[in-house]
């Protein structure tokens, strides 16, 4: 397992039956910064893991990879590398806190939301509209002028 920040999503419309339904999230792993250990740092990689919690862009998460990932009975019978299997609450090294979500949330950026795919809009009925009086009617082509 290690701990990585949520930087992105991957849409993919087409994909294996059994990964219909399941969100693709964009993943950087952290590493404990090693001068003083006191904050994470990133290590520069990027990986493709599917969330199976609801986490979101921001957020910082627990990933396994490898055979662990299928491990689960959700991912048991996925064809994945790299799973979601925490969302990150705090996290201490040597009695120092090095992250603490409520902290991160409280600042001044937006709040982390989970991304939500976007469902179609529903199609737009046109209404009938009603006739116009007489006086503004335009005439036809059959109408005659007396």
């Amino acid at each position: 397992m290690f701990i990585a920040k949520v930087t992105g999503s991957v849409i993919a419309t087409q994909k294996v039956d059994t990964m219909v339904g399941h969100r693709l999230l964009v993943v950087e792993p952290y590493r404990l910064e090693a001068k003083d250990r006191q904050s994470l740092v990133t290590t520069g990689r990027t990986f493709v893991a599917v969330d199976m919690l609801g986490s979101g862009v921001g957020d910082f998460v627990l990933i396994t990879q490898g055979s662990s990932a299928r491990l689960t009975p959700e991912t048991k019978s996925l064809p994945i590398d790299c799973v979601v299997i925490g969302i990150v609450d705090r996290a201490h090294v040597d009695s120092l806190c090095i992250y603490d979500r409520a902290k991160d949330e409280s600042s001044d950026e937006p709040p982390k939301q989970p991304a939500k795919p976007k469902a179609k809009p529903a199609p737009v009925k046109k209404k009938a509209t009603a006739q116009q009086p007489e006086s503004q009617q335009q005439p036809s082509e059959n109408d005659s002028e007396s």
